[in-house]
């Protein structure tokens, strides 16, 4: 699991990226990444963008944090999920520098990006919604990489020093969840188990919505805070044995839905109430499965497994093309950047060659100069030599961004089948294994007659 916390650079930039940059905590400057700049002069390039914004805003950049559990990630993988994020969350518009610090008992990513695009100059807008997005990516992005993560809703309202916390076990919200958890089973309605908090020394507050306070604690906890499982609904809820109310009242699709496994679920071991709803409902998803299998025509367990590896192989190749368009799309962005600055910069670079006084004239415009040559450097690998027309480039981007959105409703099409055919697999297993797991017991009985 990561954890992301961001905040602004107002001042210092030079010396926030060289603290990031510092070889001890980066392997040497191995862990060391950048998109747009060279880390090196990376607060040049990010001035001379802002200079060309018309709104500024107050911040030079931002500053993302993203840490990992102790053990659980290597510093190389940890650098690839950092990379993915930044590249992710930032589409390509923002210069930024990534590093990877080894120095703690725990790994993480510092990265350090432009408070203004360089595509259209307009300023980054960080808010609630900008950082759950980030939040929702980082989890994503460590799912695919087998790591852990928070599980949506259970963790409403938790902020990064409330996660810190849990993990220290000093969570006034950690130690409610867990009283709740440990005296539900035992509650006959929700006034039992508030009577039991008390019990255990919470201070009860009811209105609008019931909140508790700890010994010692110095603010009263709204329960539904505590998570989707926690609000008054849900707690009455999981004392009856019924399954969670959400919101919206599910509606069924006909498409099948993943068999719950019963025998393995501790919500049904401890309530009959869950455990039969649960037997219902699987009668019904079992009833869906069959349904698509025959509708789609297939008619053998070695079908099903071909149409799973044919929707796994699909999804493949489209997220392979739209990741070569992707990667296509950002060597374009940054030839489109390194040529407006080698344009704009190339007079006074002139000036400076044919200046008689070199050194006189680099005192003056030193920022400018380290510009062009780093944006001269960077078309030369981009192989962006001699230098593309304007318009021919501006006609190429909007051809791979119309490829590339084809390719992201292609992609998501497939994996809704992937995920389709998946539950079915499984779906069909878990039936499958019923009557081999019976076989033994039969044969016992005939022994004994």
């Amino acid at each position: 699991m990561a954890v992301t916390k961001t905040h602004p650079i107002k001042s210092t930039l030079k010396a926030a990226i060289d603290y990031i940059c510092n070889p001890d905590k980066t392997d040497g400057k191995l862990l060391v990444s950048s998109f747009g700049c060279s880390a090196e002069t990376a607060d040049i390039e990010f001035a001379w963008t802002r200079r060309h914004a018309i709104d500024k805003g107050t911040n030079l950049g931002r500053h993302l944090i993203q840490a990992f559990e102790p053990g659980e990630v290597t510093p190389e993988e940890a650098h690839r999920i950092g990379m993915e994020l930044a590249r992710e969350v930032l589409g390509g518009k923002y210069e930024f520098v990534l590093t990877t610090h080894i120095d703690k008992d725990h790994v993480h990513n510092h990265l350090i990006f432009n408070a203004v695009s360089f595509q259209d100059h307009k300023h980054y807008h960080s808010n609630k919604r900008s950082y759950h997005f980030i939040r929702r990516t980082s989890d994503r992005i460590c799912k695919e990489h087998g790591l852990s993560v928070i599980v949506p809703g259970r963790d409403k309202g938790k902020s990064y020093i409330e996660h810190q916390a849990e993990q220290n076990g000093t969570s006034y919200k950690a130690k409610l969840r867990a009283a709740i958890d440990r005296l539900l089973p035992g509650c006959s309605d929700l006034e039992d188990l508030l009577r039991r908090l008390q019990r255990e020394g919470y201070e009860l507050k009811r209105g609008k919505y019931i909140s508790a306070r700890a010994p010692g604690q110095e603010r009263f906890t709204r329960l539904k805070t505590l998570g989707a499982d926690y609000a008054e609904e849900a707690l009455t809820a999981r004392i009856a044995g019924r399954p969670r109310p959400s919101r919206q009242p599910q509606q069924r699709t006909g498409k099948p839905s993943l068999l719950i496994d019963i025998q393995n679920n501790l919500k049904a071991q401890q309530s009959a109430g869950y455990k039969h709803w649960a037997t219902i409902e699987n009668l019904k998803r079992a009833a869906e499965t069959l349904n698509f299998l025959t509708e789609h025509g297939i008619s053998s367990y070695e079908e099903l497994t071909e149409r799973c590896n044919g929707a796994a192989a699909a999804t493949a190749r489209v997220k392979a093309a739209l990741r070569a368009t992707e990667k296509e799309m950002g060597r374009l962005t940054l030839t489109m950047k390194h040529a407006a600055t080698y344009r704009q910069l190339r007079p006074l670079y002139d000036q400076y060659r044919q200046s008689r006084d070199k050194e006189k004239f680099l005192r003056g415009h030193e920022g400018e100069i380290i510009l062009f040559e780093a944006a001269a450097r960077e078309l030369k690998r981009l192989d962006a030599v001699p230098l593309p027309a304007t318009q021919r480039l501006r006609a190429e981007m909007d051809e791979l961004t119309a490829r590339k959105a084809a390719l992201q409703s292609e992609h998501r099409k497939a994996q809704r089948e992937e995920r389709q055919y998946d539950t079915l697999r499984q779906n069909v297993e878990a039936l499958l294994e019923k009557p081999r797991e019976a076989e033994p017991q039969r044969q016992r009985n005939n022994e004994l007659e």
